[in-house]
């Protein structure tokens, strides 16, 4: 079977069994579809894709040569008893502000910080809130006995009460308006920039950089638009306004394998790559095959030879000592020796030879 043919397979399988486990533990998280809403089958379906497109995509990322070596020396490296203390304090370290805190984009500018920290959390706020409901993992009901007490159910324990009127309640059934807020107030902040930084609307594409936008608008603007139809205005147009909620929704899951919110799943292999080239800082360092001086981590050259040799790239070539790699020179030689190169070709091309005489 062809190698393509056969990654394919692997990433089509893996989405299969991904999205075929998500589809048990709805059923298992709901009691056997007791407690799910016949009326959400549309985002189920929509989930259910979306999480095979993601599984599908993400595995055939990690079976490139690249992908795949920096994931397996990520692992390696995390894992490795003689540093898993230390990797743990860091991951922490890194999770907090690098995740949390977004400090990677506010280094590119605090406008673009504030957009993308706000769309973010909104976007998990609201994620870690309706898909629980959506699949039936978590719902209400009063209290036998007392109707302004509610109880919380999660896979059908019951875990907390609270009264209608306190403050738990209102943050808990408010939630997605304060997600809502977050992700209108993120997008507002990158349409401004992407209308006033002329490096960005050089480069911008609808697909990947408007669109993305326009459908989180679309479901934040919807969502509190049926929060204001049944709280304000007594249940007007709520039937459009779901219908119209639900399609930004099902539409939104439906681009998330294919568009640039797939970066999403992708982002946090980062945290893997940066550990990779700690240890190989902290390691036997490669020396330079034609000046001998240290240049890069010894593991990392091997392992870029490696990932060019599978891709089909091979630059092995001979020195006046030993064979050796273009991988094995550093990047100044590299120059150096471009220079020679050009230097050796226009004296050729002139006829002047190599001695400084001239030519015949």
């Amino acid at each position: 079977m062809p190698r393509v043919a056969r990654e394919r397979l692997k990433a089509g399988v893996s989405g299969l069994l991904t999205s075929g486990a998500l589809a048990i533990l709805i059923v298992i998280g709901s009691r056997n579809l007791q407690h799910f809403d016949a009326a959400l089958v549309g985002y189920t379906f929509a989930t259910l894709f979306a999480v095979f497109g993601i599984t599908y995509r993400y595995a055939m990322w990690l079976q490139r040569p690249p992908t795949h070596m920096y994931w397996w020396r990520g692992w390696q490296v995390f894992t490795n008893p003689r540093w898993i203390g230390r990797n743990l304090l860091e991951f922490l370290r890194r999770f907090c502000l690098e995740f949390a805190l977004n400090r990677f984009i506010f280094r590119r500018g605090v406008e673009r910080g504030l957009a993308h920290w706000s769309i973010m959390w909104g976007c998990i706020l609201a994620a870690a809130i309706t898909f629980p409901l959506v699949w039936g993992w978590i719902h209400f009901r009063t209290v036998p006995g007392q109707i302004d007490v509610y109880r919380t159910y999660v896979f059908g324990f019951p875990v907390h009460e609270f009264h209608i009127d306190s403050i738990t309640a209102f943050i808990v059934f408010h939630g997605l308006v304060w997600a809502s807020v977050l992700v209108i107030g993120g997008v507002m902040l990158a349409f401004r920039r992407r209308m006033v930084d002329y490096g960005a609307v050089s480069v911008q594409q609808f697909g990947q950089d408007m669109l993305p936008l326009i459908l989180l608008f679309a479901i934040s603007l919807t969502g509190l638009l049926l929060t204001a139809s049944y709280t304000w205005m007594r249940g007007y147009a709520y039937d459009f306004l779901a219908i119209l909620h639900a399609g930004a929704v099902i539409v939104t899951l439906l681009y998330l394998p294919f568009g640039k919110f797939f970066h999403i799943f992708q982002r946090p292999a980062q945290l893997g790559v940066s550990f990779y080239k700690e240890a190989g800082a902290r390691s036997e360092q490669a020396h330079c095959a034609r000046c001998q001086r240290p240049y890069a981590s010894a593991a990392m050259v091997r392992d870029l030879i490696t990932v060019e040799r599978e891709l089909g790239f091979s630059y092995d070539m001979e020195t006046a000592r030993r064979a050796a790699h273009y991988q094995e020179i550093c990047p100044r030689c590299r120059r150096a020796m471009y220079g020679l190169a050009q230097g050796a070709a226009w004296r050729g091309h002139a006829g002047v030879a190599p001695d400084g005489g001239g030519g015949s």
